[in-house]
């Protein structure tokens, strides 16, 4: 019997305390505050070229559903821009070095062919 109303006042306590926190807890405060999203802490450098350093360095911040596609989307969006660059800089250069190529075998050519005739 001294079990038993123990428990029973065990459980009023609880009770009792689980109503008091519910009901008092909510006055005088509003929802919470949103919290601000993280942002990328180091992005591409914006005053040199990106490095690969740079991109394996690169770590996006979680959002709810993964990474910010804003952050993501600068970033890949820098990325490509650069990688165009380098790629018409590397078809420049390729294209000048076979016209460098095709000029000098040219002039080897005339060089033999002018030593043949003053043979």
């Amino acid at each position: 019997m001294v079990m038993f109303l123990f428990l029973v006042v065990a459980l009023a306590v609880v009770v009792a305390a689980v109503t008091l926190a519910v009901v008092g807890g909510g006055e005088g405060t509003g929802p919470l505050p949103e919290a601000a999203p993280e942002r990328l802490r180091d992005p591409l450098p914006p005053d040199r070229p990106v490095h690969r350093a740079d991109v394996e360095n690169l770590r996006f911040p979680l959002a709810p559903r993964g990474y910010r596609m804003a952050d993501v989307d600068d970033a890949l969006g820098r990325l490509a821009a650069e990688i165009a660059e380098r790629d018409a800089r590397i078809a420049d250069l390729e294209s000048a070095l076979a016209g460098a190529q095709a000029a000098a075998a040219h002039a080897r050519l005339d060089k033999s062919a002018h030593e043949e005739r003053q043979q």
